[in-house]
Parts: C-alpha cells; sequence; structure tokens
C-alpha cells in the first residue's frame, strides 16, 4: 500500500466536515427515523454508504469524466430522487394513521425502499459529486495507487457516512421516543411526510 497514515487521516477528516453539512441525506435519515425508528433508517444509510463508496471507486479509477462529458446522466439521476422521495412523502402523510410495523409484510419492502432511497439520494447528491469527482484526485495520486490503495479508499468512503449517519438517527430516535401517543405519532408521520417531500424539492433545485 502506497498511501500514508497522514493521507488517510485528512481525507476521512473531509468525508465527515462533508457529513456534518446538511443536505438531503440529512432530512431523508431524519424522516424515516421518526417515522418507524432508527432501524428503518438503517437500509437508507447502507444505500447512502453504497453510493459513496460508488462514487470514490469511479473517481479513483478515472471515470469521473463521464459527469463532465455526460451531465444528463447526472439530470435523469437527479429526477429520479425527486419521484422517490416526493412519492415516499406523499405516501407517509396518507398512511399516517396506520401503524406501519403492525403489518410485518411491510418490512422487506420498506427495507428496499429505504435502500434504494438511499442511493439515489446520494448518487443524486451534489456535495458528493463535487467531491468525489472532483476533489478526491487532490487528497491521493491516483495514477500509483494500488489494489490495496484502493480498497483502503473504498472503505473509508463508506464507513465514515455509514458511522455518522447511524449515529444521527440514534439521537433522533431518542427524541421520537418521547412521543408514543397515536395522535402525537400521526403528527409525527405528517412532519416525516413532509421532510421527505422536502428532501425531493432540494434536489430538484438547480445546484448554485
Amino acid at each position: 500500500m502506497t498511501l500514508t497514515l497522514s493521507q488517510l487521516v485528512l481525507y476521512a477528516s473531509a468525508l465527515f466536515i462533508l457529513f456534518l453539512i446538511p443536505g438531503p441525506v440529512w432530512l431523508a435519515t431524519a424522516a424515516r427515523t421518526l417515522a418507524h425508528g432508527w432501524l428503518a433508517a438503517i437500509p437508507l444509510i447502507l444505500g447512502v454508504a453504497l453510493g459513496d463508496m460508488l462514487w470514490s471507486l469511479l473517481a479513483v479509477l478515472g471515470l469521473s469524466w463521464i459527469v463532465a462529458a455526460y451531465p444528463w446522466i447526472m439530470e435523469a439521476l437527479r429526477w429520479v430522487a425527486v419521484g422517490v422521495f416526493a412519492l415516499m412523502g406523499w405516501l407517509l402523510i396518507r398512511h399516517a394513521e396506520a401503524p406501519v410495523a403492525g403489518d410485518s409484510r411491510l418490512n422487506r419492502p420498506g427495507a428496499l425502499a429505504g435502500f434504494l432511497a438511499g442511493l439515489v439520494a446520494i448518487l443524486a447528491n451534489p456535495k458528493a459529486i463535487l467531491f468525489y469527482a472532483g476533489m478526491l484526485p487532490g487528497f491521493f495520486d491516483l495514477t500509483a495507487v494500488t489494489r490495496a490503495d484502493i480498497v483502503v479508499i473504498a472503505a473509508i468512503s463508506m464507513g465514515v457516512p455509514m458511522v455518522g449517519n447511524t449515529g444521527f438517527a440514534l439521537l433522533v430516535d431518542v427524541a421520537r421516543r418521547r412521543f408514543s401517543s397515536p395522535e402525537r405519532l400521526a403528527r409525527i408521520n405528517r412532519v416525516a411526510g413532509a421532510l421527505l417531500i422536502l428532501v425531493a424539492v432540494v434536489i430538484a433545485l438547480p445546484s448554485p
């Protein structure tokens, strides 16, 4: 492995700072946690982590030029994300009073929906695109990295946001548990649905 410890620490620190900047992923994580608890946010968090790993791999392997050469790909992903989050928010508001946990058949579809939502959110996130496609080469000499280096970079790219988003979901869940009555839970579901729709709005807005 050619990477130094200082390079890896600097890169991990930059990823953590990126995580601390609120964006669509924070809103989506908060929405799912408020609606169903922190465990329901884990599939979304895994989807985000996988997306982060994919972006880092694309940058390391020298494929970031695709974004510049074919901007319509990012535009398509952005509108897919808008549709996904808007639909999830509308369904949550419409069924705000339904006890989701009471229907076990919703567990598998819900997990897949959460995973895909997380993956779409990070792949269409302008912060992630800018960071991985534009800034990652500044941390490492991508012409000299070995296979072991690529594995480590991908692991850090996946691990830092996964740990950060899990901690964030746990904090949101602590607040959620203080509201246990059906009326308050329904109100929380409506707020969570509104947050998901807000995610769609944020993604739909053009990047500055």
